[in-house]
């Protein structure tokens, strides 16, 4: 039997590679080149020392070696005024000598129709070739730019549309710019729209950028979409630095198929790449290798992961399911931290040093021999989180690394005891701050844009950038922590979901729907619908308490049962161009443009339909680039209590505590 398996096993992973082949469309599309002759940098005559060094430099081409990753940067001449830069850049999936030749005809072409210009550029399907009088390597150009449409409008779902394109040319661009020196390229699909079952990109910076330049050569050309592209359901744009194209069909083809990233030189390697010739022998061998390690790699994954849920099923037929030997097999020894020591530098737990109580227990301050202080979260035997959110927080918050995360120091597992260990946290919740009406008079406006920028990037951290994709699930005032310097700190992870990267782009659903009343996204409150976009409304909600300084669940008033809700209130102070009003009256100084952007952005958050919620990706660079266009938000989404379903476990209390208060969850209803 197990024999069957893994055949069946095997030859599923070979189908499954099969499919692929003939996903991608032949990419026939060519267009014309398109030269640009710079006037700004002024003439030169046919006899000067910079046509002698131009002339020079397009010679030289004939003579090159094809670069690797198809890229040129060359100069001719001396240090004057009059020396020739050029710069030359291939599309990514185009060979080396197909790159080199069309470099060689696209520099020849452009010194002939742009004569005497000391600066110029062409765009050819393949490749761009641009020259200069002045140094261009490693400096952003976004001008001159040109843009390719399909012809075709987008005519239904318009809204949708164009956020899942934002969506996906945004992670483009941060994959993009996140590259190395040699390579600055990202291809990837999205989800589409109903007509269009996905959305197929590619972004490419000149590699000579930095992350950042990169980064805003693509946002600047994301920026012009609406002048030149709006609605198109196939676009190219480029500009000097960068490029990108959205199509609604696969135009690229797998990566084993495109130019490959060659290996770091060595002599060996260097003679092997002579004896192949131009390579492509070698490029089909180098295919075959890979398949056939991927499919061995997919095997061994599947036989170890069998054998490890047999283990495990038979392990947790005969033991607890987080015994303390469990723990030692599970997680790293150095977290482990002896019962009696917590006993120690708590004062056995004294109330003196309690910070704080809620539903799932109580903290405390301790404080280690050399001076430490800590927080330990100790939890009631009777409470609901038990061994299941003890070891969520346990697993993700030992493994995550981030300057606005909550750090995990510890943990212990004693008997009936679940302790968890945390950084100390000097200045309490931003739940003790922004609700407080003296309190709050502390957070200027630098301070609580700083606490919005801060809480969004660290989202980012846990649905994108960490090692594990993850979903808080239960984001709100109580559990972002101010430091020292009021930088905020996501923590309380008792609730979250850990997702593949796979998963992680598409709607998940739970039937146990548990967390906070008013912070909940209504697809998740009722529905059990999680994604991204569940703590992305989360967001959203807070930025909006932040700005306003009022709490959502005090929003209804239980004397005026036709009183607003927060959202609602702001929504429609937005609508009637009194936005300004909503304003907490203590942030007196500050920018009005940049806190009103941070509301557009709140309300974008929270639109009721996931689809049309930014990503955090987007927000981090809506909240840094002023340049971004946003666009209009629609109705928010508005939950009523009476509508949530009965298995939903909310907190819609304020915890009574101190400092630390966001260490403790709350799922009962009180």
């Amino acid at each position: 039997m197990e024999h069957e398996k893994v055949i069946f096993f095997f030859f599923a992973c070979v189908l499954t590679f099969v499919p692929f082949l003939s996903l991608a469309q032949k990419d026939t599309y060519q267009f014309p080149p398109v030269f640009n002759c710079v006037a700004r940098e002024g003439n030169f005559t046919a006899n000067s020392t910079f046509a002698g060094n131009l002339n020079s430099l397009v010679s030289s081409l004939s003579s090159l070696t094809p670069a690797a990753y198809g890229f040129y940067n060359l100069s001719s001449g001396d240090s004057s005024e009059e020396r020739a830069y050029a710069i030359a850049l291939c599309r990514r999936e185009v060979t080396r000598d197909d790159c080199l030749s069309c470099v060689q005809t696209a520099a020849t072409n452009l010194t002939e129709q742009c004569p005497g210009n000391k600066e110029a550029l062409v765009w050819y399907t393949h490749c761009m070739f641009r020259y200069s009088n002045r140094r261009i390597y490693g400096i952003k150009e976004t001008s001159p730019t040109k843009a390719f449409i399909a012809g075709t409008n987008i005519s239904t779902n318009r809204d949708e549309f164009d956020g899942l394109q934002l969506e996906l040319l945004d992670r483009l661009r941060g994959i993009a710019a996140a590259g190395g020196p040699n390579r600055k390229y990202a291809q990837e699909n999205g989800s589409g729209v109903a007509g269009y079952r996905r959305f197929y990109g590619s972004a490419q910076c000149t590699p000579d950028l930095s992350e950042q330049d990169c980064n805003d050569c693509l946002v600047f050309g994301f920026e012009r979409i609406p002048r030149c592209c709006d609605g198109q359901v196939g676009l190219r744009w480029f500009c000097p630095s960068c490029s990108f194209r959205f199509e609604t069909w696969r135009f690229y083809e797998l990566d084993s198929d495109l130019e490959p990233d060659p290996p770091a030189e060595s002599p060996t390697s260097a003679t092997r790449t002579e004896k192949t010739g131009n390579g492509k022998g070698g490029s089909k061998v180098i295919i075959a290798i890979v398949i056939s390690i991927v499919l061995v790699a997919l095997l061994a994954i599947w036989l170890f992961l069998v054998l490890r849920w047999k283990k495990k099923k038979s392990g947790d037929r005969n033991r607890a399911p987080l015994s303390g030997s469990r723990a030692e097999d599970e997680f790293s020894d150095s977290l482990l931290v002896d019962f009696e020591t917590l006993k120690e530098v708590t004062d056995d737990f004294s109330p003196e040093n309690e910070l704080g109580r809620g539903g799932f227990g109580s903290v405390y301050k301790g404080v280690y021999t050399g001076g430490q202080e800590i927080a330990v979260k100790r939890l009631s035997s009777t409470s609901g989180q038990g061994d299941i959110e003890f070891k969520n927080e346990i697993l993700l918050l030992a493994k995550l690394q981030h300057r606005n995360l909550v750090r995990l120091l510890g943990f212990c597992i004693q008997g009936e005891e679940r302790l968890l260990v945390y950084e100390f946290i000097k200045n309490s919740s931003l739940e003790k701050y922004i609700f407080d009406l003296e309190k709050r008079k502390l957070l200027d406006w630098g301070m609580r844009y700083k606490m919005i920028g801060g809480i969004a990037k660290g989202l980012l951290y846990i649905h994108e950038d960490s090692r594990y994709r993850i979903i808080h699930r239960d984001l709100k005032a109580s559990n972002i922590l101010l430091d020292q310097e009021m930088n905020p700190k996501i923590a309380d992870f008792g609730l979250a979901k850990l997702f593949d990267t796979d998963q992680m782009s598409t709607n998940r659903f739970t039937s146990r729907i548990a967390g906070t009343y008013g912070y909940m996204a209504p697809e998740y409150a009722m529905h059990g619908q999680i994604s991204v976009k569940t703590d992305v409304f989360s967001f959203g909600v807070l930025v909006i308490e932040i700005i306003t300084g009022k709490k959502i669940n005090n929003g209804r008033s239980n004397d005026d049962e036709n009183a607003e809700d927060l959202l609602s209130w702001v929504w429609r102070c937005w609508r009637e161009d009194i936005i300004l009003s909503v304003i907490d009256p203590s942030l007196t100084t500050g920018s009005r443009n940049e806190i009103l952007r941070c509301i557009h952005i709140g309300l974008l958050c929270v639109q009721e339909s996931p689809a049309n919620r930014p990503t955090m990706d987007s927000v981090v660079l809506m909240l840094n680039s002023h340049s971004y266009t946003l666009p209009t938000p629609s109705r928010p989404a508005f939950v009523s209590e009476s509508v949530m379903p009965s298995t939903v476990s909310s907190s819609t209390n304020p915890l009574s505590m101190s400092l630390n208060d966001v260490t403790v969850s709350m799922l009962s209803l009180r």
